[in-house]
């Protein structure tokens, strides 16, 4: 009849089935993969609704869905592959697809299947790669349908490709998932309170990629009065780089809760790493702020300079004499230099990732940065973490990891316990 859609001719299934390996290809996660199919395959084939199972220890667990009601998907989910309720475990078993047109068809292996779903007609293609079973994809109808011998024949074909990227995409997100887990384990899970000190910190992986890589921050608490803040990137997004991260992290807190100066802290890190020999470098930023002096004093090892802000002044960013980069193996010391830190002050570190943005001058990126710093008024230091990023990146897709950690001295200079003098030291210069 006039207006009714027609299924593509043989050479019109034949450019789809090319055209849908080349975007499966693509595919990284297991969530692209169902949106691939969700967005291609089902129009292609006039089909509504979509699963798609993974064989798990005996089981097939879903791991994506289209057009089905969640409570439906919630019944499937874990069935055991010789289950009666779907041929989704006999498919994968046999290895051949199954094509019912209509509840009747399906009803009669299968009695209870039809009155799960609502569905009146369902492929279920087995994805099986040589020879190992891997999942099964279900395509359903809304209303009964009849397989023609071409679509069983493409979609037969197109099970393997969908088996192939879905094998891909499920050793792609285990990869990703324990390399954020290791990252995550070697992050602090919160900071140190200490009194006269505001804190708020924030890592953000890079927006493609494996979501892991080597900035990292961590807030050391020395004394009432005083405390280490240190920030860092390691070379790379990997999982070495993170394990890496994790080995810097546990150096520095060593060194700095020994009582080493900052620079002290640095190159005795250093030399950690250069025994370590890790084939990758590292910069680092380490600020010891004695909060009843009202000063920070700083070390660097090849990192982006921090900001300062004092009240009533305009923000800048910080000339801090560089050492060496940690790892490379050479011991050269690193300057410190000491500044004052008022009441009200607000110090600012961050890794490259949040002022390295393609096609813009690093010191414009930093001064608008500043200028952000000082503009911020009275808002929350979380508050202020989101402009800063924001002020860069608007939107949001950033390049490489960003970590920013924020400190600010407030209140009456802290005193220790008992009410005496304060409990601190000065720093040596290292």
């Amino acid at each position: 009849p006039a207006g009714a859609s027609r299924p593509p001719a043989p050479a019109g299934r034949l450019y789809q089935l090319i055209h849908l390996a080349a975007a499966l290809a693509e595919a990284v996660g297991v969530r692209d993969v169902v949106g691939l199919i969700a967005d291609q395959v089902l129009p292609a084939f006039g089909a509504d609704g979509l699963v798609l199972s993974a064989a798990d220890a005996g089981r097939l667990k879903i791991t994506g869905h289209h057009g089905y009601d969640p409570r439906v998907i919630e019944r499937l989910d874990g069935l055991p592959l010789d289950t009666g309720l779907t041929p989704a475990g006999q498919a994968l078993a046999s290895g051949v697809p199954s094509f019912f047109a209509s509840p009747a068809a399906l009803a009669d292996v299968y009695p209870e299947a039809p009155q799960i779903s609502g569905k009146q007609a369902w492929a279920f293609l087995p994805l099986i790669i040589s020879g190992r079973p891997v999942g099964c994809c279900i395509l359903t109808y809304d209303t009964p349908h009849t397989f023609t011998a071409d679509e069983r024949a493409v979609l037969t074909s197109l099970a393997g490709l969908i088996a192939q990227a879905l094998d891909r995409a499920r050793l792609y997100d285990a990869k990703h998932d324990l390399a954020h887990s290791l990252q995550q384990a070697l992050l602090p899970r919160r900071l140190p309170s200490l009194a006269g000190l505001e804190v708020a910190a924030r890592y953000l992986p890079a927006s493609h990629g494996l979501d892991v890589g080597g900035d990292f921050y961590d807030l050391i608490r020395l004394g009432d009065s005083t405390a280490a803040a240190v920030i860092g990137d390691v070379q790379g997004h990997n999982i070495a780089a993170a394990a890496l991260m994790g080995q810097v992290r546990t150096a520095v807190h060593s060194h700095a809760t020994g009582g080493a100066s900052p620079g002290e802290v640095l190159s005795r890190t250093n030399r950690v790493l250069a025994d370590l020999e890790p084939d990758l470098l590292v910069s680092c930023l380490y600020a010891h702020l004695d909060l009843a002096r009202r000063q920070v004093t700083l070390a660097s090892a090849g990192h982006v300079p921090p900001l300062l802000h004092h009240p009533g002044h305009p923000a800048r960013v910080l000339d801090i004499e560089p050492g060496p980069l940690l790892g490379i193996g050479v011991d050269l010391p690193h300057p410190v230099t000491t500044l004052p830190l008022p009441a009200g002050s607000t110090l600012a570190l961050y890794t490259d990732g949040l002022v390295e943005v393609p096609g813009t001058d690093l010191d414009e990126t930093t001064g608008r940065l500043a200028h952000h710093l000082a503009d911020a008024g009275g808002q929350s230091l979380d508050h202020l973490i989101d402009g800063l990023i924001h002020r860069t990146w608007p939107t949001g897709q950033h390049t490489d990891d960003i970590a920013v950690l924020l400190l600010k001295a407030a209140g009456r200079p802290a005193r220790s316990v008992a009410g005496g003098p304060p409990t601190t030291r000065p720093v040596p210069r290292g």
